[in-house]
């Protein structure tokens, strides 16, 4: 009885290490087999919890990973049996079981096919994110709800949803064709670059950091797809923002400019190994919006402080691939930047109707405002996107940029 316990506590921290690093690829192959998302989980699932009770009696398998595949598949093919239906499927996986058995140790990484599935279009952004976070990093239904400030049966039912879309909407479970790719290719890129983002501002809060889940998942597509220039400017956009990260927030708890950053907290490797990818991508001479946006955040680490005047001059190029109001909006924070302010607000006021409840608008307008003297609208500005903030740092940011507007004969501004 000493012994078992032990014994049990080593084999449920190895399948656990075992599904952390091999789930995603694990997950891939089962969803490619079965064209059932769902179904894929729920074997997956079954053969985790075979293993605790198999493993702890005949040891642990040569291949952990072949073992976990192997009867997951049989664990399929017995729910497809006892829920008397699908005998087709059953019958195919019937089929698969005996050719590839044989091969369990030497699985293929077509994760590539998940991401693309995860990623699909047809799901809403959110879903993406939830979706791929929760099947190809293998995170938690309640560890995405806490990343997302949702409740956990909210996400729950999100992430079951995509899931039933997927299943009722007939997505292949393949890599897209050449005359497809660069759509759906751009919806994956957008989607990491969201779970990215997502950490990059939490700070690296929770138990799972998804700033480094998004550089992980970037490096992985990049991996499985090399020699794509989109891929690696968006893997080079990554590096390049992550190198800042230890020195956007300052010693008060503020968020800090770039001007006002400690470089010494920059990290050197990141940004060496962000600008050899971005050169590498743009040799390439396809250029598209990640690469545009790689070299935007090169621009911003210039020795002498960001280079505002190309800067500008790339947002300019990155409207013609993306003309949206946020490019418009950051187009015209730089070209105030810049040199001109006023030209940029006139462009940031004209974005009201499509901006006036996003809290980086704002947040820009209220600096544009103050950058032209117009104070008294700058600090009822700052107010509105103080209130809006969406986190603890950049709200005292702001208000350290209300107390610092120049006093009129009024006096200064009243405190929130």
């Amino acid at each position: 009885m000493t012994q078992a316990v032990p014994k049990a506590i080593a084999v449920a921290k190895l399948l656990d290490s075992t599904l952390r690093s091999d789930r995603g690829r694990l997950l891939s192959i089962l969803a490619a087999n079965l064209r059932d998302l769902s179904l894929a989980e729920d074997a997956l699932q079954d053969a985790a919890v075979s293993a605790l009770s198999h493993w702890g009696r005949a040891g642990v398998p040569a291949s952990p990973q072949g073992w976990l595949l192997t009867v997951a598949r049989r664990k399929a093919l017995d729910r497809l049996r006892g829920a008397r239906r699908d005998a087709l499927k059953a019958e195919a996986l019937a089929q698969l079981i005996v050719h590839e058995e044989a091969e369990a140790e030497d699985i293929p990484d077509e994760r590539l096919r998940l991401i693309f599935v995860c990623c699909h279009p047809a799901l809403e952004l959110k879903s993406r994110v939830a979706l791929t976070l929760r099947t190809v990093c293998g995170l938690t239904t309640p560890e995405i709800a806490r990343a997302f400030l949702d409740q956990e049966p909210t996400m729950g039912q999100r992430i079951s949803r995509a899931k039933a879309k997927i299943a009722g909407a007939g997505i292949s479970f393949l890599v897209p064709a050449a005359e497809h790719w660069p759509a759906r290719l751009d919806a994956v890129l957008t989607t990491v670059y969201l779970i990215f983002t997502t950490g990059y501002l939490a700070g690296g809060e929770g138990a799972r950091d998804l700033c480094l889940e998004g550089e992980y998942l970037m490096r992985m597509i990049d991996r499985l797809r090399p020699e794509d220039p989109e891929i690696e400017g968006a893997l080079a956009m990554i590096l390049l923002t992550a190198a800042r990260r230890a020195a956007r927030i300052g010693a008060d708890g503020a968020s800090l400019p770039l001007d006002e950053q400690d470089r010494g907290l920059w990290d050197q490797a990141r940004i060496s190994e962000g600008r050899a990818i971005l050169a590498r991508a743009m040799a390439r001479r396809s250029p598209g919006p990640f690469q545009i946006k790689a070299a935007i955040a090169d621009c911003r680490l210039a020795e002498a402080g960001p280079d505002w005047p190309q800067i500008a001059a790339l947002y300019g190029a990155l409207l013609r691939f993306e003309p949206t109001p946020v490019v418009s909006l950051n187009a015209a924070v730089a070209l105030a930047e810049a040199g001109d302010p006023a030209r940029g607000l006139e462009i940031v006021e004209g974005l009201a109707a499509e901006l006036g409840d996003y809290q980086p608008w704002c947040a820009a307008r209220a600096s544009l405002l103050a950058m032209t003297g117009s104070r008294s609208a700058a600090a009822d500005a700052y107010r509105r996107a103080i209130a809006m903030a969406p986190g603890p740092a950049e709200a005292l940011f702001l208000q350290k940029r209300l107390a610092a507007l120049p006093c009129d004969e009024e006096g200064p501004p009243e405190p929130l």
